[in-house]
């Protein structure tokens, strides 16, 4: 196990690499822990809940709502959580952000750890601290930024994920590629998702790469009034499709970074769309798909983005470079359907 601790401005943060989920209990004491999970991580890894009070909920985005928040705040009255209780989300982003959000909820707020159980979680939805929850088919409409006290990383969950699981981590992988390190895309391009699967030193090795990348981001940009922004491309269209269409975030994302690379040759001269088309399509990934323009702008409308007239979009100028641009959203409109 390797233990590396990440400053950000509330408080370090503890994340554990290469470790096994049985160290949990040297990391909290189980009768002052409540885990939340999901039926699908639940049924697939039971022996390890063993002995832990578990709150377990139905899987999927569709359940990232309120109604699932109250649902978790009544059973924790019940199982008499109080301000000593740390609460840990084991599963993917759906859990970890229902997790994170109640944390900060409960009682004003009480102690939160995260065992990522999914690859995008691992790579992108569990560091940070932002944490929330989606309103109708608006994504995270309603949450907060606030820091886990630790993230521990065991890749034996991996095991259990079908192939979409897999593609829907790969997809925020080539999004720390595109925006933040040339040289990445380059590996990812030269291998496949079924090397990673069988090369375990060389998926640890990806996974701590990509967490150091969205940390180092974080680090300089935590409530987002600037570099933090990067980490949303091609997330502002992919939002808008994701839930509309009942899509998995990852593909969504893929399509959003397509329509992003397409839009940064027309407004940066970006000469690297090739590549990182190639790049996804070697991930499983969606690279087009037939949606509602006017129904996805109307979404990005209420995007947290949209400032006035325009929106701030995220862009490349090479692979490696990404930067964020105001578009008037009619001239948006245009180059989304230019590209349909």
């Amino acid at each position: 196990m390797k233990k590396r601790t990440f400053h950000f401005s509330g408080k370090p943060v503890n994340y554990y690499f290469d470790a096994s989920f049985d160290v949990l209990n040297k990391l909290v004491p189980v009768e002052s822990a409540v885990l939340i999970t999901d039926e699908n991580v639940f049924e697939a890894h039971k022996k390890k809940f063993k002995g832990w009070s578990t709150i377990v909920l139905k899987p999927g985005e569709q359940y990232k709502v309120q109604q699932t928040v109250d649902v978790v705040i009544d059973q924790l009255i019940e199982l008499g959580a109080d301000r000593q209780t740390t609460l840990i989300g084991v599963g993917g982003g759906v859990i970890t952000d229902i997790t994170g959000y109640v944390a900060s909820i409960y009682m004003r707020g009480i102690a939160v750890g995260f065992v990522p159980t999914s690859l995008l979680a691992m790579v992108d939805a569990s560091i940070g601290g932002k944490n929330g929850i989606d309103v109708g088919v608006y994504k995270n409409m309603v949450g907060i930024i606030r820091q886990p006290n630790f993230l521990l990383y065991d890749t034996s969950f991996l095991k259990s994920l079908p192939l979409s699981e897999w593609q829907n981590g790969f997809a925020e992988i080539i999004k720390h590629a595109a925006i933040k390190d040339a040289k990445m895309l380059q590996e990812l391009n030269q291998n496949d998702l079924a090397f990673y699967q069988k090369n375990k030193k060389a998926l640890a090795a990806l996974i701590q790469k990509n967490v150091e990348i969205k940390v180092k981001v974080v680090q300089k940009d935590e409530f987002e009034q600037g570099d933090r922004k990067l980490l949303n491309f091609g997330h502002t269209l992919g939002h808008a499709i994701e839930n509309e269409h009942a899509l998995l975030h990852g593909h969504a994302i893929s399509v959003g970074m397509v329509y992003a690379a397409k839009i940064s040759q027309v407004l940066l001269g970006f000469t690297g769309t090739g590549l990182l088309v190639e790049t996804l399509k070697k991930y499983g990934l969606p690279t087009a798909m037939h949606f509602d323009i006017d129904a996805a702008m109307e979404v990005m409308q209420k995007d947290k983005k949209k400032a006035n007239a325009g929106m701030q979009y995220v862009l490349l100028s090479k692979i490696g470079k990404g930067v964020y641009e105001t578009i008037p959203m009619k001239t948006l409109q245009k180059l989304i359907k230019l590209y349909s």
